[in-house]
């Protein structure tokens, strides 16, 4: 199932469904609500939901954003933390986002658990990072700083992936009461949570326990199978199991990520085969990507992969006209 995320317009708009109505213009019917999005859009989000106009397939935490947060901070507050009342926080915030996607009827809510404080980025994957786009990703260095990244991330993670099951533990029971599947989002640091054999971990122990699931990003995948920490197509059949959906998103070597499909590495024939077609298949595009560039992509999307579309191959892209020569 093709769908769209609000991520790519949502800072333009101060009006829900002006909103809704540009991504509709795209030819794309199925739509994610993301993070980022102020309360003042909710009347509008509902005008056009009530209306029919879009079918909500999911919904990604925070939704809506915290008042108290003047940003797009998906990450504000952390399953995580140190600090108990950020835990509180977040545990609030993420019951309302469940509520929230109940009255649109989503399908799934997109969760981000947290990272592991004693690990900052910048002093690993974006060293790591660093290094790679220097060219040194065959230097015994690089392989020698990596080891150490995996060796003080398998020692220091135990507390936060525990603190973030225990409150997995708790949400799960609204995700059955509400009927909206928890999903679990692969990270693109190696400092976030769950890592992935935290990740298997978390998966197993939910095993019997139809409301959470895995949410596969194509592009944080890729930015750790860059760094070499996993190798993509191997890690997607390993979930393949417990996948909900995926974000889609273009990579640019090595490191730029939620760029348009088809204009950067990730090798969609080869790793759509672990997603079945009628699962979300959601469009997660920086707002930087212009309107035609994503046109050109969905129309090649939809004449490569037919089978995903489900609604919205019969929506025409509404490009707009050449500019006489």
């Amino acid at each position: 199932m093709l769908a769209f995320s609000t991520c790519w317009n949502n800072s333009r708009h101060t009006d829900g469904e002006a909103m809704i109505d540009e991504i509709l213009g795209l030819g794309v019917k199925h739509i994610e609500l993301s993070h980022g999005m102020t309360v003042t859009k909710i009347p509008g989000l509902r005008r056009a939901f009530d209306g029919g106009a879009f079918h909500c397939c999911g919904v990604h935490n925070y939704f809506p954003s915290p008042t108290e947060v003047m940003i797009d901070a998906p990450d504000a507050y952390e399953f995580t933390s140190h600090r108990p009342h950020e835990r509180a926080r977040a545990l609030e915030m993420t019951l309302k986002s469940l509520e929230f996607a109940a009255e649109f009827k989503a399908r799934y809510l997109v969760l981000h658990l947290g990272t592991v404080p004693l690990m900052p980025h910048r002093k690993w994957t974006g060293r790591l990072t660093r290094m790679l786009k220097e060219g040194q990703q065959l230097d015994p260095k690089y392989a020698k700083f990596k080891l150490k990244c995996v060796k003080k991330r398998k020692k220091t993670g135990g507390l936060y992936y525990t603190r973030a099951l225990d409150a997995l533990e708790r949400i799960v029971e609204k995700a059955a009461e509400y009927q909206v599947k928890l999903a679990i989002e692969s990270r693109s640091r190696y400092e976030d949570v769950p890592a992935e054999t935290e990740m298997v971990a978390l998966q197993e122990h939910f095993a019997d326990n139809e409301w959470i699931g895995y949410w596969h990003d194509f592009g944080h995948v890729q930015l750790k199978h860059n760094l070499r920490l996993l190798e993509h197509d191997q890690w997607l059949a390993e979930m393949e199991p417990y996948l909900i959906g995926a974000h889609i998103h273009d990579v640019i070597w090595p490191h730029q990520d939620h760029r348009v499909p088809f204009t950067g590495t990730l090798d969609y024939d080869a790793l759509l085969k672990h997603v079945r077609p009628e699962m979300p298949h959601v469009w997660e595009l920086s707002p930087g990507r212009a309107k035609e560039e994503i046109c050109l992509a969905i129309q090649c999307w939809k004449e490569k992969f037919s089978e995903t579309l489900q609604g919205a191959d019969h929506i025409p892209c509404h490009q707009p006209p050449a500019t006489p020569s």
